[in-house]
């Protein structure tokens, strides 16, 4: 309740007074600060001077000597100080006389005090009666008191009435933190939802700046809420330092959110060890997102019983999140038993990635009836994953349009190796437009057989290009090898095949050959043979050898035949015959034609 010190007449001439425009309102006590003025005060009283036993009660009043300042109050409210009956009600409210404090407001607020009005609005929306609340209430508030507009607000806003947004504006711009904090969250709802306020010309972006504003005044007067929320902001909006200023602010009033989050954004710049320190604080004060964070720390290091524990412990907070990570932590130490147990909790309590990790655990132990419906909860709940594992199941099933439908779902979400598997099925259907909208997709979302069947796609469009000259460099490259450069970076060892024939046919053999190396070393057998055909080319037939051999041993035909031709020319007749022998098995028709007619040259040879 409020304790006023201002002077104001109750009676005069038989009616109340008005206060004169000179009188200064004091609705607030007015701390002297000084044992000299307190005496002189006290001696002004006993002389009957109502003023100074008013201001002398308010100054007893704020220090909690009630025995002490409820006579001088008592006597400056009989001469008629609407002030000191205010605090005489405030007196009798915190001594448990609630009804006789609620007389004595009523008195101060007829008189025009507005400190009074709101108290006694606040006694009576204590007490349910709502009409009788917002009457006081609106009086208070009218008169320019910022808790009576703050409560006004509160009391509209519980009620759903438009008005509680002009009120709450109103005591934020008098300075209110709660109602600069709760006028920005409104503000920020709006925003977030694309609404705006009701008789507001204002959109989401203005609503989401102004929002902005508030949350920073709520924030510098110290509300820790204002602070955790502004860093927030500041944080999305790529503003790091100063987003962990207030992070800072906020957590050391004791908003373990905050402490959290500055966790996370220490964590991030590098140090671990600080973020460590305010985890362990946050999650100290039950705050669940930290007693995770801490338990995947311990589990980088290894220290899994320390990490078991936080997890647990975030678990005990009432984050789902910890039963999810208690699984993870079993199944990556082969207690699948456990790790099915900790992801049932979790998925049973609407946790979507324990969902999906539960369905590939019972799929991994050939359960797939009772992996589907979990796929199918994960899905339906947002999981992409489990839409594309969905996609898997039925594809395996060979039901591909039912696969082929939770391959859109999960590509619609930005899922590459779903909308790989779209576009591959639109190729099919010989939608070339929608095959390559998908493959896109796929490509720029990092699949490297995206962007090889991408290219491969473009490539297939483009004109025949003029022959080169070998040791001719052509420096321009067209979309389909940039693309079948990035699968080739990524690995992809026909798209390493590909980009090196397509620098051979530029002319640029020394790239050919890198990219045949590659893919070479990589495994592939065209690679080998790609590259045995360079080097001979360019004189090295020994390595080129060496080369075809890998790709012959690999089941490459061409290679076991130019193999044969090689040592057919050095006299290796045997040699010669035996990977003739292995080109005909290997063909395809014109190799083993060829090497048929080879092989029964040298037998002939051999047997003369």
């Amino acid at each position: 309740m409020d304790v006023m010190g201002e002077k104001a007449t109750l009676f005069e001439s038989g009616r109340f007074a008005q206060s004169s425009g000179t009188e200064s309102a004091r609705d607030e006590l007015v701390d002297m600060g000084e044992a000299a003025e307190e005496t002189r005060l006290a001696l002004a009283a006993q002389s009957g001077d109502a003023e100074a036993a008013s201001v002398l009660g308010a100054m007893l009043l704020r220090r909690g000597e009630l025995d002490a300042a409820e006579p001088h109050l008592r006597a400056a409210t009989a001469a008629g100080d609407r002030a000191a009956a205010n605090n005489l009600g405030v007196l009798l409210h915190q001594r448990g006389y609630p009804e006789e404090a609620a007389g004595w407001w009523r008195i101060a607020a007829v008189a025009g005090s507005a400190a009074a009005a709101h108290a006694l609005g606040r006694y009576h929306r204590e007490r349910g009666d709502e009409p009788a609340a917002e009457y006081w209430l609106r009086q208070s508030a009218e008169q320019g008191h910022v808790l009576g507009a703050y409560a006004l607000a509160d009391l509209l806003e519980h009620r759903g009435d438009v008005g509680a947004e002009h009120w709450m504006r109103s005591a934020a711009e008098r300075g209110h933190r709660e109602a600069a904090y709760r006028l920005a969250r409104a503000l920020d709802r709006a925003a977030g939802h694309g609404e705006e306020w009701p008789g507001e010309g204002n959109g989401p972006d203005h609503g989401a700046a102004e929002a902005e504003q508030w949350y920073r005044q709520a924030a510098a007067r110290g509300h820790r809420k204002a602070a955790l929320q502004l860093g927030a902001i500041l944080e999305r909006r790529g503003e790091l330092k100063e987003a962990g200023r207030w992070y800072l602010t906020s957590a050391k009033d004791g908003e373990p959110r905050a402490a959290c989050a500055l966790g996370f954004l220490l964590r991030d710049a590098g140090d671990t060890e600080s973020a460590a320190v305010w985890w362990l604080r946050a999650a100290q004060e039950g705050d669940g997102n930290a007693a995770n964070a801490l338990g995947a720390l311990h589990a980088e290091r290894g220290e899994t019983q320390t990490a078991e524990r936080w997890y647990r412990a975030a678990l005990d907070a009432g984050d789902d999140n910890g039963a999810y990570n208690l699984g993870l932590l079993c199944a990556e130490q082969g207690r699948t038993a456990q790790a099915e147990q900790w992801y049932r909790r979790a998925a049973y309590a609407g946790h979507r990635e324990a969902a999906n990790a539960l369905a590939i655990l019972l799929l991994q132990g050939g359960d797939t009836t009772g992996a589907e419906p979990w796929f199918s909860k994960a899905a339906e709940a947002g999981s992409v994953d489990a839409a594309f594992n969905l996609g898997i199941l039925y594809a395996g099933r060979g039901e591909e349009r039912m696969a082929l439908r939770w391959y859109e779902r999960a590509a619609a979400a930005g899922h590459a190796e779903a909308a790989l598997q779209v576009g591959i099925a639109r190729l099919r259907e010989g939608d070339e437009r929608e095959a390559e909208r998908h493959l896109r997709c796929a490509a720029g979302g990092g699949s490297a057989e995206g962007a090889y069947r991408l290219a491969t796609l473009l490539d297939a469009r483009r004109p025949p290009e003029p022959a080169h000259e070998l040791g001719e460099i052509v420096h321009e490259k067209t979309e389909c090898e940039e693309w079948y450069e990035r699968a080739a970076t990524q690995g992809h060892r026909r798209a390493q095949v590909r980009v090196g024939m397509l620098a051979a046919a530029r002319g640029d053999v020394v790239e050919a050959a890198r990219w045949y190396r590659t893919a070479a070393e990589a495994g592939s057998r065209n690679g080998a043979f790609n590259l045995g055909l360079l080097l001979a080319r360019e004189g090295s037939e020994p390595e080129a050898a060496v080369w075809w051999a890998r790709a012959a041993d690999a089941g490459h035909g061409r290679a076991a035949l130019r193999l044969a031709l090689v040592y057919a020319r050095r006299g290796e007749l045997a040699d010669g015959q035996r990977w003739a022998d292995r080109a005909v098995e290997l063909g395809p028709a014109e190799v083993a034609e060829r090497a048929g007619r080879l092989r029964d040259a040298l037998r002939e040879e051999l047997s003369a």
